[in-house]
């Protein structure tokens, strides 16, 4: 599926997540998502989020923001009346994860944000977000947006493990993975 993404971002991306995999010994480093974050559009808040790290208030504000954007696109998303519980349920697990996050449980976190990002591609995108061409066709409709769904695709193909690990990125302990996730938090606090 990386053949879709547009070759002027295929390094970059691959960087992030290469295709088939991580090399023994090898994994996503912060460098690669802050490049990831700056061809999303959204570099300079994400980086201001990085350096924030100590204080946690650029956290906390930003978490904020993102459950009141992700409230408003949700609650904006029209669907059919059988699938108004899809959205009542999503809008019900944004205060697990954005709790997952500020407790620094990241294993949690990304696995609630990859329910969160296939359930709210559906809303917006229905039964099309769960075809195989689904990347490409985002990306023909807007190339920041089809990246980051590829990114959310990628987010959901990792499997954490409770100990803080994620046995799909090898070396990525907390701050690999808190950067992993907060490259879409930002994302969809802008969107």
């Amino acid at each position: 599926m990386n053949n879709a993404i547009p070759e002027e971002y295929r390094g970059v991306a691959e960087s992030l997540f290469p295709p088939g995999g991580f090399p023994a010994g090898q994994g996503p480093t912060v460098e690669a998502a802050v490049a990831f974050a700056d061809i999303l559009g959204i570099g300079a808040d994400y980086k201001k989020l990085l350096a924030d790290r100590k204080s946690g208030g650029g956290l906390r504000t930003l978490l904020g923001h993102f459950q009141n954007n992700l409230d408003l696109l949700i609650q904006k998303t029209w669907v059919e009346r059988a699938d108004e519980s899809r959205k009542e349920k999503l809008q019900g697990r944004i205060p697990d994860f954005v709790d997952a996050i500020e407790r620094e449980d990241f294993s949690t976190a990304l696995r609630e944000f990859s329910v969160i990002l296939d359930e709210l591609a559906y809303l917006f995108f229905g039964a099309q977000s769960s075809k195989d061409d689904f990347t490409e066709y985002t990306l023909r409709i807007d190339t920041q947006m089809g990246l980051f769904w590829w990114y959310g695709g990628q987010i959901g193909g990792l499997h954490p493990q409770e100990d803080g690990k994620c046995l799909d990125v090898p070396n990525a302990g907390k701050d690999v993975l808190r950067a992993l996730l907060m490259i879409g938090i930002c994302y969809l606090t802008n969107f």
